[in-house]
């Protein structure tokens, strides 16, 4: 196929890597016009993804219109926040697509305000194309170095035919491709797991302990399907790569952005300081807030996002908001 990721963070240029292995013709479009000639020029991302050659055979596109005309399939690789203005850059380039199939989120974050997920952002800027979400537990590092892994894909407006033949594309010897027809439920878990990984970071910070951690990953995972469900997706998806398996990967990972976040928080770092210390994003700093407005409007109950939510928009000391998790009124499994 050919293909177009656009964003070169961490995961745009994983993805990008591993798709060339397959291939495919792959083009490699960064957001900012210096980046793309750093990376054209000394074919390295130091920035996101250090140790990692890209090959010639990965074009890096200055500007998205010419590789876009081309193109069957395209990933956005971009942040949550980021996705709306990545969508219309796209939909500013697509005047002369002829081949486009499919445009494909990496993101795994609610939208600020409007509380949309990544594929409803993308509907609403790219009408009229079939558009679908990739995500499962998933390391940018151990993907680029060709490492085992599996993913989930779900779209809307796309038949069965081309889901298949995508799937297909995107799978090979180390990434094994999943089809899901429950497109919110692999977005509200790709979302929440992030914020549950802030909460396991808070644990290791604090050094509590692997009995505090699995109990705390047993009840997010059970407080996950009951957002979920209550926001119109199918249980069964969060027992999945999108649920479940995003959640251990992104709350014991050491390389996981929004646990170190965590621990570096019970640590006694404030959250504003270290988002700006941060190269990459934290998406389950916002992703927290998003979806705090969206139960508090719901009336569904999140006790575990509701502490986090304390913690990184009030001020609350990790410790304080685990006294009050343990502290709650005891009930039935």
């Amino acid at each position: 196929m050919n293909i177009v990721v656009v964003g070169a963070g961490a995961w745009g240029t994983a993805f990008a890597l591993h798709l060339s292995r397959l291939g495919h013709t792959v083009t490699l479009a960064p957001r900012r016009f210096e980046q793309a000639l750093a990376l054209a020029s000394t074919r390295e991302n130091p920035d996101y993804l250090p140790c990692q050659r890209l090959p010639q055979s990965i074009q890096i596109a200055h500007e998205l219109a010419p590789v876009l005309m081309e193109a069957e399939l395209v990933l956005l690789a971009c942040p949550s926040q980021a996705l709306r203005e990545t969508c219309a850059r796209v939909a500013a380039g697509l005047g002369l697509a002829t081949q486009l199939k499919l445009v494909v989120s990496l993101a795994k974050g609610l939208e600020l305000g409007t509380h949309l997920r990544p594929t409803e952002v993308m509907a609403v800027v790219l009408p009229g194309i079939a558009v679908g979400c990739l995500t499962g537990p998933t390391n940018a590092g151990e993907v680029a170095a060709g490492k085992p892994a599996a993913m989930v894909l779900a779209a809307t407006g796309a038949n069965e035919e081309l889901l298949a033949a995508v799937q297909a594309a995107l799978s090979g010897p180390t990434l094994r491709v999943y089809r899901g027809d429950d497109v919110a439920g692999v977005e509200f878990g790709g979302c929440l797991k992030n914020v549950y990984a802030i909460a396991a970071g808070c644990c290791d910070g604090l050094r509590l302990g692997d009995n505090a951690k699995a109990a705390l990953l047993t009840r997010a995972l059970a407080e996950m399907v009951r957002v979920g469900v209550a926001l119109g997706a199918k249980a069964e998806t969060f027992y999945g790569l999108g649920g479940f398996g995003d959640l251990v990967a992104t709350c014991t990972g050491g390389w996981s952005r929004n646990r170190t976040f965590g621990q570096r928080l019970s640590e006694g770092k404030s959250a504003a300081e270290l988002i700006a210390a941060s190269k990459g994003v934290v998406e389950g700093h916002r992703t927290t807030e998003s979806f705090h407005g969206l139960c508090a409007a719901r009336g569904i109950d999140a006790p575990i996002l509701a502490e986090i939510h304390a913690i990184l928009f009030a001020g609350k000391p990790p410790a304080e908001a685990l006294a009050a998790l343990m502290g709650r009124g005891l009930k039935r499994e």
